[in-house]
């Protein structure tokens, strides 16, 4: 079996990783643009014959098209800009594709593409990181467990496990993503109906065990995926939150209600300049902590009833980055996520042909347990 990673960023390298874990797989194909220096607990099998590097640039279509023939599946750790387009290819390719997700309207478009999945036979997953990804398929998983539910809360967030600085943040993937999270409006369910409220916005006190300890939830886009349009008028309250130390949300807050994450450039002494471009590079250095060790919290929480008696479902988890194998808890989560499932659409254990998202396809249980096998422990407690 040959699997196929487009993207050997962090994400997609840690994807690679994961899937040469599996004996069953002959090849892993790593595809990047250029020679992107390998992460050291990729390194390892530089020069193994089962990892395949491949200089590929996302924008030749045809080259994208080749370096898909032959493969199992296709897992997509590009940026998210890219994911309509390959999408199309693998589809034409009649390949499994799955990919990092993070913007609803592409995942929207790829949905209408399912006639097209169909008729090839393949499965189309978008949005399978972590939020989105995982934490769509736990709260799934709860909401299958009820007869009705009430509401449904998710929480997540990747947090430095020693907080330094204003922010007591540290870049666990992306600070352009981050930001445009942090500016984007986020759609909940209020009263079953689909509403959108502001980034960083309604924050609360979420608290986990020492040494985590208390948490600020707030706001931000994109982590219920397409589930509040799947479950309009069905559920009445379900909402996603990220989770970040005390006083970061109202610092960020301040930061961009001055107009510095805007993205229109400004003239500034005859010159045009993004105010965004500029917060990136100035804050950019402060918060990369290249020996920082980092951790995942995460919290779903599905309220409903089971043959007349209320319940709620929770399900949590905290990982940490791998001292070991020096891969980041953000890797583990994202990019084993990315591999679980694209190692499940090559078995067969996604049914039936189409494009969906996690929630609307991945067994949540098997899904628990491929990450158990990893260490990730996914607690699931009902009362």
């Amino acid at each position: 079996m040959r699997m196929l990673v487009l993207g050997a960023g962090l994400q997609g390298s840690a994807c690679a990783y994961d899937l040469l874990q599996n004996s069953a797989i002959d090849e892993v194909h790593l595809a990047d643009k250029g020679s992107t220096a390998l992460p050291p607990f990729l390194e390892r099998y530089a020069g193994n014959p089962r990892l395949v590097r491949i200089a590929l640039d996302a924008k030749d279509s045809k080259a994208i098209a080749t370096a898909m023939d032959g493969v199992s599946a296709v897992m997509c750790a590009l940026p998210y800009y890219f994911n309509l387009e390959m999408t199309k290819i693998a589809i034409e390719k009649g390949v499994h594709f799955c990919d990092l997700g993070g913007n609803t309207e592409i995942v929207f478009q790829q949905k209408g593409l399912d006639e097209s999945a169909r008729v090839k036979g393949i499965t189309v997953i978008p949005d399978c990181g972590l939020a989105p990804g995982m934490v769509n398929v736990l709260a799934q998983l709860g909401i299958s467990r009820c007869d009705r539910v009430s509401r449904v809360k998710i929480f997540v967030g990747g947090l430095p496990q020693t907080p330094e600085g204003p922010l007591k943040y540290q870049i666990v993937y992306s600070l352009e993503g981050v930001l445009d999270y942090y500016t984007t409006l986020s759609w909940v369910l209020r009263d079953g109906r689909r509403t959108q409220v502001k980034a960083l916005s309604e924050r609360e006190v979420v608290k986990f065990d020492a040494p985590v300890g208390e948490l600020e939830a707030f706001h931000t886009a994109g982590g219920l995926s397409t589930m509040a349009t799947r479950y309009e008028g069905q559920i009445p309250t379900m909402e996603y939150k990220t989770l970040r130390y005390p006083g970061h949300a109202h610092i960020m807050e301040a930061i961009r209600e001055l107009g510095l994450l805007d993205l229109e450039p400004l003239d500034v002494k005859g010159a045009k300049i993004s105010p965004r471009d500029v917060a990136v590079a100035a804050m950019g250095p402060h918060l990369q902590k290249p020996a920082g060790r980092d951790l995942v919290a995460l919290r779903v929480i599905v309220d409903g009833t089971k043959a007349g008696k209320s319940l709620t479902h929770t399900f949590q988890l905290v990982d940490r980055h791998d001292e070991g194998r020096g891969i980041s808890a953000m890797e583990r989560t994202t990019g084993f996520s990315l591999s679980i499932t694209g190692q499940l659409q090559a078995e067969g254990a996604i049914k039936p042909a189409g494009v969906r998202t996690p929630d609307e396809c991945v067994p949540g249980d098997r899904y628990i347990a491929e990450l158990a096998k990893r260490g990730i422990v996914i607690h699931d407690t009902t009362s």
